[in-house]
């Protein structure tokens, strides 16, 4: 399984080959450092950890510091990644160019906070009529039977906070890697804020 973490830059448009307007998502991808590995014998399962962003060592915990090696500054973000493709050590730095024969990949991070949000707008609910009077306009409606089973269920969807989750959206298209810039263009959109943290793998299903 190929794997990265990185960060999200914004929104543009290319011009393919044959001149089609693609929207695509830029995904700057600054080179990865390889704080561990883990292998079978030892750990029962083949994984490698990338750190991505230097920390100052006055800034962390002595707990946090000693699972860096000593040539390697502590790091902000640390992920692990499974069965990663490709023999590496510690201390190897690992760019964008681990995507040059990916096609497709995944993309996870924490969607946008929308705050407290009402049915309509959280689960798509239509709303009562429009007309006048008719005193349901953008309720829920019942949430629950009367006698039987005289209290709501769980799972009914209901007004609430949205966003803030961990979403995945699977099967985006690579539209070009630049290893100069390291930047990786994506058709579509991804989760996240602007300069939100990434995790991009190669797709799953494709």
């Amino acid at each position: 399984m190929k794997g990265l973490m990185a960060k999200k830059v914004g929104m543009t448009q290319v011009f393919d080959e044959n001149g089609n307007l693609t929207p695509v998502t830029v995904i700057h991808v600054e080179p990865n450092t390889v704080i561990a590995t883990k292998t079978k014998e030892k750990c029962g399962y083949n994984a490698v950890v990338l750190g991505l962003e230097d920390l100052k060592k006055n800034k962390i915990t002595k707990p946090y510091a000693k699972q860096f090696p000593e040539n390697i500054a502590p790091k902000r973000h640390l992920k692990e990644f499974r069965d990663f493709e490709g023999e590496v050590k510690v201390g190897d730095q690992i760019g964008v160019e681990l995507f040059n024969t990916v096609r497709f990949i995944d993309v996870t991070a924490t969607s946008k906070g929308k705050g407290f949000q009402g049915v309509m707008k959280r689960w798509g609910f239509h709303g009562g009529r429009a007309s006048h009077g008719s005193k349901f306009h953008r309720e829920a409606g019942g949430t629950g039977a009367c006698t039987t089973p005289g209290h709501t269920l769980k799972g009914v969807k209901m007004a609430g906070h949205m966003g803030c989750d961990r979403v995945t959206v699977q099967n985006l298209k690579v539209v070009k890697v630049d290893p100069e810039l390291n930047v990786l263009l994506v058709r579509g959109a991804v989760p996240g804020a602007r300069d939100c943290m990434l995790i991009v793998r190669a797709a799953v299903k494709k």
